[in-house]
């Protein structure tokens, strides 16, 4: 089993146990799929080298989850798993992707109309069957069926983010098949768009067939479409499908050039090539019957006259005129960032402490962190009033010292998250926020608001003289929740007038602002910050997906204030 497969089960004891109203255990489980989510090991590694006592070194991971992952990790099932799915045998994780479908909703439903999955769900709800049930009502039936039909615009499509891990495990696994010389991810996963809807992985080998052999039987592949000498096409255990190509090393780059897209970004690439008399394909670029290049992307981009263009870019949005002149920007890079500024603790609705979160960070390179837990309107999350705001902060000022006792650098700064209420009003009074290092400020309600209203409400907020950033500007949800309504161009021009920057959310299913706003932002000159909205320490590497955002817009190093020292972003701030 692997790590995604073992976190997936954690989370659905989770929310089994909240089914049954168990006390503390789902939260236990929660962090423990946190804590294997973000090893950078595989658990069956671990635990063929050290046994079970080592799965006790998993942040989260105490005495009987330890047990039940090695019960997973020997058998594939456990005995407590098992009654508790007897007993509410639903696909938890399908029905949970709808929008306000939660377990002790899914529990009535099962219950109540014996629903298992979406299908039984949309057939329900379409029949008028959940209007009928109790505290459910018209609303909520219509309101689940807007959920549906929302996913299914997703068009199957799964969030990069999460997904990333395993994909980069299954990367690994076929580079170190004896046989293979090269292998890389390329397509949309390459590109890092937001979602991806399958994976295309390239491969050098002068063994092809042996290298097919090997990679049907890996551990996550659930089933063969079709093997060949040189492609196979398999459907993997997370529900993506995967094909494998094994390309001569002369067209490694024109394929891997090829297949990493996008579409229209090839289609203007063979357009030039043809204008020169030339032909681009996935073999390599032709003069005739002569290859002029195709062993690296490199050589072929410079032989049809670009300059080399960074893989998220290729969207043919205008990169390929730049890359012509030499004006290509110079993306912020994944390495550059200093700063986290968006991060929850559990003095509200995240995981970990304060300490905990600023020492987790310490080791993921950063030299700040801001504390940005949520605010009173927020009571589900146990949002923070003045009262409570001022004691964090004093406990804020503890703990730097405690750490600069123990040699760490990290600064940990005061902040909140603050509630944009209908009306573009703050929940939290200017002399507290004023006190404040970084004040977010963020929309969690009233999301079917007109465009003028939505609009109005955040640049009301923005015009407030403590507030420095907007988070998760639009409050999209991948998959689950469509943004507000919102004039971008009116928002832009206020971010810019008020000086207040705009938020990269690097949470894999918001990434918020999206990659078209982005590049708004960099041609307005208008700063953004790109931040993990970390719930757990785990959450940290969740900071590079943002990162792949930014660079999707074209953003630079000199446009994210926190890639720069702490005192400069700190003088940019309001």
């Amino acid at each position: 089993m692997t790590n995604q497969e073992i976190a997936k089960i954690l989370r659905e004891m989770a929310e089994l146990y909240e089914m049954e109203d168990v006390l503390f255990k789902p939260r236990a489980y929660e962090k423990a799929a946190s804590g294997v989510e973000a090893l950078d090991k595989e658990i069956k590694e671990i635990f063929k080298a050290e046994g079970e006592k080592s799965l006790l070194k998993i942040p989260g991971v105490g005495q009987g989850i330890a047990f039940h992952i090695s019960e997973l990790l020997k058998k594939g099932h456990f005995q407590e798993y098992d009654r508790l799915k007897k007993k509410t045998p639903v696909n938890i994780s399908e029905l949970s992707t709808i929008e306000g479908v939660g377990p002790k909703m899914i529990k009535i439903l099962y219950q109540k109309l014996k629903i298992k999955n979406l299908k039984d769900l949309e057939r329900a709800a379409q029949a008028g069957k959940i209007a009928k049930l109790s505290r459910f009502g018209k609303k909520s039936e219509e309101k689940i069926l807007k959920g549906i039909e929302f996913l299914k615009k997703s068009g199957g499509r799964q969030v990069l983010g999460f997904l990333l891990p395993e994909i980069r495990a299954l990367e690994k696994m076929i580079q170190n098949f004896p046989e293979v010389e090269e292998a890389i991810v390329a397509g949309s996963v390459r590109r890092r768009k937001e979602t991806i809807g399958d994976i295309d992985i390239l491969a050098i080998s002068k063994k092809p067939e042996k290298v097919m052999e090997r990679f049907i039987t890996l551990p996550q592949v659930a089933h063969v479409y079709a093997k060949g000498k040189t492609k196979t096409m398999i459907k993997l255990k997370n529900d993506l499908d995967a094909d494998l190509r094994v390309v001569p090393k002369e067209s490694y780059g024109a394929a891997l050039n090829y297949f990493t897209g996008s579409k229209d970004h090839n289609v203007a690439l063979r357009e030039t090539a043809i204008k020169r008399g030339w032909k681009l394909n996935e073999y390599g670029l032709w003069r005739g019957k002569k290859q002029v290049a195709g062993r690296t992307e490199e050589e072929i981009y410079k032989a049809l006259g670009f300059h080399y263009i960074e893989p998220e870019m290729r969207e043919n949005n205008g990169e390929l005129a730049l890359a012509k002149a030499g004006k290509l920007p110079k993306l912020i890079g994944y390495g550059d960032l200093l700063g986290d500024l968006q991060t929850q603790t559990n003095w509200t609705d995240g995981e970990d402490s304060i300490e905990k979160m600023a020492e987790e960070a310490e080791k993921f390179g950063l030299e700040y962190i801001v504390i940005t837990d949520h605010t009173k309107s927020l009571a589900m999350t146990g949002g923070a009033d003045e009262k409570k705001l001022l004691k964090q902060m004093a406990e804020i000022d503890k703990i730097n010292l405690k750490l600069k006792i123990k040699n760490c650098k990290l600064k940990i700064l005061k902040g909140a998250e603050v509630n944009i209420g209908k009306d573009g009003s703050l929940d939290i009074k200017d002399e507290v926020l004023k006190k404040l290092d970084v004040v977010g400020a963020a929309v969690h309600s009233h999301f079917k608001l007109s465009r003028n209203e939505e609009t109005k409400r955040v640049i009301r907020a923005m015009e407030n003289p403590n507030v420095d950033i907007i988070f998760h500007l639009t409050g999209r949800i991948i998959n689950r929740r469509e943004p507000i309504e919102i004039d971008i161009d009116e928002i832009i021009k206020a971010a810019k007038r008020t000086g207040t920057v705009l938020e990269i959310d690097a949470f894999p299913d918001r990434l918020d602002i999206k990659d078209d706003y982005i590049k708004k932002c960099v041609e307005a000159g208008v700063k953004m910050s790109i931040d993990s909205d970390a719930h757990s320490a785990a959450h940290f590497k969740f900071l590079e997906i943002g990162i792949a955002q930014a660079r999707r817009g074209w953003a630079e190093k000199s446009d994210i204030i926190n890639a720069w020292p702490l005192e400069k972003m700190l003088k940019m701030l309001k």
